[in-house]
């Protein structure tokens, strides 16, 4: 299955072309909507500022703004993102009768759930690389600093993604407004992983200015929680995936 979707996709690009493209755009309004600037420095008066409640700040402070915006301006595009590759990987299915072919031919059900989810995943690892420079980029953000930690990050999140997409797009897939339906009902489901995803992200945006987390292990170590919360939510979405995959497609 996976094999299938992916050499589908390097004859037609049309889900890494039009997922990547969407995502980019909703990066780059992310930017722009922000755009006021990345790092401002504030003028301090007497050691507070309004709407700080935290301790006494210095005289000049450097508030990074892009810290606290660019883990979402990450995940809200990639979330976007899976739904369009989700759609369009079980409309192909549809197609000429694919998905009966595939029901009646000697595969287990658990192969077939494995297959699709690996080729989302690939689809979404795909998106990832795009949107990820491109905010790297818009927010000043030091990329080579944060690569390593963040890709972990990702990866665990997008497991989660795709295991949970797959599950439930193909739930929707005899479904006329498949693809409102599948956003309805995945989005409340992803919470978990995406906010312990942005979460993540944050921190290790904001680690990435102490000079005593620089290394890759330092920075694991903080975030050592919200990867168990991720690798948490990808058994279960794995679990549950290849338990009930089977009854879903039969029914």
């Amino acid at each position: 299955m996976c094999a299938k979707d992916l050499r589908i996709e390097l004859r037609t690009g049309e889900i890494v072309t039009t997922a990547g493209f969407f995502a980019a755009l909703v990066a780059i309004l992310a930017a722009v909507s922000f755009y006021g600037g990345v790092t401002a420095e504030v003028e301090v008066d007497g050691g507070h500022l309004r709407g700080w409640e935290g301790p006494p700040l210095p005289a000049k402070a450097l508030l990074r703004i892009a810290v606290q915006i660019a883990p979402g301006a990450i995940w809200l595009p990639v979330a976007f993102a899976s739904i369009l590759a989700l759609a369009r990987t079980w409309q192909r299915e549809r197609e000429e009768g694919a998905l009966t072919g595939l029901l009646v031919s000697p595969i287990p059900r658990a192969s077939i759930f494995l297959g699709k989810a690996m080729g989302v995943m690939a689809f979404v690892v795909a998106v990832e690389c795009i949107v990820v420079p491109i905010v790297a980029l818009m927010f000043h953000v030091d990329l080579p600093d944060v690569l390593a930690s963040l890709t972990v990050v990702l990866l665990l999140g997008t497991v989660g993604v795709a295991a949970t997409g797959t599950l439930f797009g193909a739930m929707t897939v005899r479904t006329r407004a498949r693809d409102l339906v599948l956003a309805s009902v995945l989005f409340p489901l992803l919470s978990p992983a995406l906010l312990s995803g942005v979460a993540a992200t944050h921190q290790v945006l904001t680690l990435a200015h102490h000079p005593e987390f620089v290394t890759v292990g330092a920075q694991l170590a903080e975030i050592r929680d919200y990867l168990v919360l991720l690798g948490l939510f990808d058994l279960l979405a794995l679990g549950g995936g290849l338990a009930l995959f089977g009854a879903l497609v039969d029914d």
